[in-house]
């Protein structure tokens, strides 16, 4: 089995000169010949109207858990219709150095054909240990399903 590679361009151009109070945080993110401008998070004097790291974090471990969670409805050949997710992330500012502790998704499932809801639920956890940002993050990840068109 072959290894898998995941690359990124990072571009930031601008002058610290000014001071850390006044420098630009806005940078733009490449991924596959798509760019993303970000910044840091407004707190930290970034630009609030810009994506921020912690952002694309909470993103990438929804993304993932959606991606996982279609794959394992799929191949258990139940019909998803719609699936939405208001996730948020928490990185307290006691901690030294600060990090996102905890990343809670909150998946909004929508059905067809009223499968089980234990089915279904056990599909969501076996998709959370399919996630490979999931598996690869220190971060709690907690996940709050919304199941809709479920029986029991």
């Amino acid at each position: 089995m072959s290894d898998h590679g995941f690359a990124t361009s990072l571009r930031w151009s601008g002058s610290t000169t000014v001071g850390y109070d006044a420098y630009s945080r806005v940078h733009e993110l490449t991924m596959a010949s798509h760019v993303v401008s970000a910044s840091s998070d407004a707190v930290f004097r970034g630009d609030p109207s810009l994506p921020n790291p912690e952002q694309l974090l909470v993103a990438a471990a929804s993304s993932c858990q959606l991606l996982s969670f279609l794959a394992v409805a799929a191949r258990a050949r139940l019909d998803v219709t719609d699936y939405r997710d208001d996730a948020t992330g928490e990185m307290p500012e006691g901690n030294r150095p600060m990090w996102v502790t905890r990343i809670v998704l909150r998946p909004h499932i929508t059905l067809a054909g009223d499968p089980p809801r234990a089915k279904v639920e056990r599909l969501v956890e076996v998709a959370h240990r399919e996630c490979f940002i999931a598996a690869s993050l220190r971060s709690e990840i907690v996940l709050e399903p919304t199941l809709i068109g479920v029986t029991g």
